[in-house]
């Protein structure tokens, strides 16, 4: 089959590698890529974001599927000017986006649903913030409405920062301030038709940039799947599972088909374990980054007859997607400054000495090629993913891989998956 993957992160190498790990002479080009991904298949220069130019390109190259990565391309519409041209594109349309564009619309959706959710207040001035903000009381949440690379949450006890938080973000537009939610974090994803689910296998992030969840929230340092503290609770990940399924995933994806809005693609649902239940943080119309990286390398079922099946509508004759025993960790090496200044430009050497060990894969999020060689072209660079029989293999050699490579200022977190891994 020929595909095109749309993106340039470690999200969309991992998709690259898994399809590739397929052997099924798949013709893969990704638009634009990035340095490790064109090691690994054709890179053409395309704007992401532009869906005439992309469907102009699928139609002249015989493209039979395009897989949309990122984020700003789903919400700039993408998707829809290619399904016109009737190419099967993995990724919703414009509208439907928006779940993950609007944090208002997310939670309209949620609302229509019956879906769990935290009890969120809108807010465009700094006064409605601030009487949310003492209203709901400590800890007190606050998010963007739309998109900030995953900069837009404050969670905190601090009550000026809530309010300088807010403040920032409402130059830019709505914010939601909202109940705090105490408990584990859990992101579980779901193929969608637009009628129809799957469901992959859960993952859990590290949001914050430094060991023991502290310091800024950032696009994710890492993360680790599968998570067996869910068997304790539910009895089994598969029970955990069907009940999201159940109060979560489909209840949502029908609504916004109720709605004439089908949601095509990939819906991350960001949940939190509380003591009342399980309720939902937010939604993402997209893979998740760095889960990803963690999900894919233990699928045994052809990926891309699951991301087929979603774009043309065949999901409910798919069989559930199965993966192996195995536990994956993976660790972000980030630039210095990140992720309020990054630190470009500098060399990057020990990716192949990384690559060379057991168990371990380096993909590339950041990464440009100059003439002396690889170096980091933004905040998250690499996601050193590993394997293992338990957590305390796939650890170590993940950091042994980290250990191999050499970035100046390089930051990364020392406890990924270190709560499971005793």
């Amino acid at each position: 089959m020929r595909i095109l993957v749309l993106g340039s992160g470690a999200r969309e190498h991992a998709i690259t590698t898994a399809l590739l790990a397929e052997q099924a002479g798949h013709v893969i080009t990704v638009a634009p890529g990035n340095a490790g991904i064109a090691a690994d298949v054709e890179t053409v220069s395309l704007d992401p974001t532009n869906g005439a130019l992309v469907a102009e390109y699928a139609l002249e190259n015989g493209v039979e599927l395009v897989v949309v990565g990122p984020e700003a391309p789903l919400i700039a519409g993408v998707a829809d000017p290619i399904r016109t041209r009737g190419i099967a594109v993995f990724g919703p349309g414009k509208a439907a986006a928006q779940l993950e564009g609007s944090k208002a619309f997310a939670k309209r959706i949620m609302g229509e649903a019956g879906v769990p959710t935290g009890r969120p207040v809108y807010a465009r001035t700094i006064d409605e913030a601030t009487a949310a903000l003492d209203d709901l009381g400590a800890p007190y949440v606050v998010k963007a409405d739309g998109l900030a690379a995953g900069k837009g949450v404050l969670v905190t006890e601090d009550r000026q920062a809530a309010v300088d938080h807010a403040t920032y973000w409402l130059q830019h537009g709505p914010v939601v301030v909202e109940e705090f939610l105490d408990g584990e974090e859990v992101s579980l994803f779901f193929l969608s038709d637009g009628h129809d689910i799957v469901p992959l296998s859960p993952a859990q992030d590290h949001k914050r940039l430094g060991d023991g969840d502290t310091g800024p929230n950032t696009g994710g340092m890492g993360a680790y799947s599968p998570l067996p503290w869910l068997d304790e609770r539910w009895g089994s990940e598969q029970a955990f599972v069907d009940e999201v399924a159940a109060m979560v995933a489909l209840p949502t994806v029908r609504q916004l088909e109720h709605e004439g809005t089908p949601f095509v693609g990939l819906l991350y649902c960001g949940l939190i374990v509380t003591e009342q239940g399980v309720r939902v943080i937010e939604f993402n119309a997209r893979f998740g980054d760095p889960e990803t990286q963690v999900v894919l390398p233990r699928l045994t079922t052809p990926l891309s007859e699951l991301l087929l099946a979603a774009a043309t509508g065949r999901l409910a004759g798919a069989p559930r997607p199965t993966f192996r025993p195995d536990a994956a960790v993976t660790v972000v090496l980030a630039s210095e400054g990140y992720p309020e200044n990054p630190v470009t430009g500098r060399g990057i050497t020990g990716v192949d000495a990384a690559n060379a060990r057991e168990g371990v894969s380096v993909l590339h999020a950041a990464t440009g090629l100059l003439d002396d060689g690889l170096v980091a072209t933004s905040g998250r660079v690499l996601s050193v993913v590993a394997t293992g029989t338990d957590f305390a293999e796939a650890r170590e050699r993940a950091y042994a891989g980290v250990a191999d490579i050499t970035l100046e200022g390089a930051q990364f977190r020392t406890d990924i998956a270190a709560g499971v891994a005793r």
